[in-house]
């Protein structure tokens, strides 16, 4: 039922909590904010037990089946916070701790907006953690480049202000995402459906009255923000380029199968409505 947070969206908040209360650890150690990126052994034995006694505390409380749910929620939790931690103060890794809390953050509300709106298609896969083979490879290459970068180039990366549009880019593209979500309720579903359920009905109001596909207009806008934020010139061009492709045949894909479930209804709401995509306008076919 949307509105409800069910048994599995409560445990995956509480996790999510959990992992992320290791920003605290600070404050319980009496040391610098700094933990991570500080010299010492002392706050990374901090920082492995708490992951130790986490992990432990979920096995206690949590079924298996629950605990699959309660580990990766923990997980995401725990990046958040790390993310919190290295943003403090005067770090060099400052840019990449807002980097953090923005992956891990994006990647648990997916799973949180799904559990909240549509549980019937709530999965492990809803946390889009194993979401593809490119997804995965493109974060990977996004973190060498930062890391490459930041050693024979380490300027390049205190550019804060340039980190800040990207910011600024991922916190709009994320919302707008979210909103498309809670808008669309039980119509959402990270599959695209081939198959029209009973509730299934044609959302044009709230942000899809600006766009046909605001979802994916959020995500793309978030993937090139996180490059913008990390400073990665590459990864920017590429991220850039790769999102296009990806969500130009995504939006075909989508919109033969909105064609086919609604006729001319999507017809007239595509010739009003642009897809919100540069250069994107949608599948090229009448009925």
């Amino acid at each position: 039922r949307r509105g409800r947070l069910g048994q599995e969206g409560r445990a995956s908040l509480c996790s999510f909590l959990l992992g992320a209360s290791v920003a605290a650890l600070p404050l319980l150690l009496g040391s610098s904010p700094s933990l991570l990126s500080a010299p010492g052994l002392r706050g990374r034995l901090a920082l492995a037990l708490h992951v130790a006694g986490v992990n432990a505390a979920l096995l206690l409380i949590y079924p298996r089946p629950l605990y699959k749910i309660a580990v990766r929620a923990c997980f995401l939790g725990f990046a958040f916070g790390c993310g919190l931690l290295l943003s403090t103060g005067r770090s060099a890794w400052r840019h990449f701790g807002w980097y953090m809390c923005s992956l891990s953050l994006f990647h648990y509300s997916e799973y949180l907006v799904t559990a909240i709106n549509n549980p019937r298609s709530l999965s492990l896969d809803s946390f889009l953690l194993n979401h593809s083979f490119e997804y995965n490879l493109a974060a990977l290459s996004s973190w060498v480049e930062f890391t490459l970068e930041k050693l024979f180039f380490p300027d390049m990366k205190q550019i804060t202000w340039l980190s800040t549009v990207g910011l600024l880019m991922v916190i709009f593209g994320d919302c707008l995402r979210k909103a498309a979500m809670l808008t669309a309720g039980s119509n959402f579903n990270h599959i695209v459906q081939n198959e029209k359920s009973d509730t299934h009905t044609l959302v044009t109001s709230g942000v899809y009255g600006w766009f046909r596909h605001p979802s994916y207009v959020g995500w793309f806008y978030w993937s090139i923000g996180t490059q913008v934020l990390l400073c990665n010139p590459i990864c920017v061009v590429g991220y850039a380029l790769a999102s296009w492709r990806f969500f130009r045949e995504r939006i075909e894909e989508e919109e033969i199968t909105l064609i086919h479930f609604f006729g001319e209804e999507y017809l007239e709401y595509k010739r009003k409505v642009p897809s919100g995509l540069p250069f994107i306008k949608g599948v090229k076919l009448e009925l």
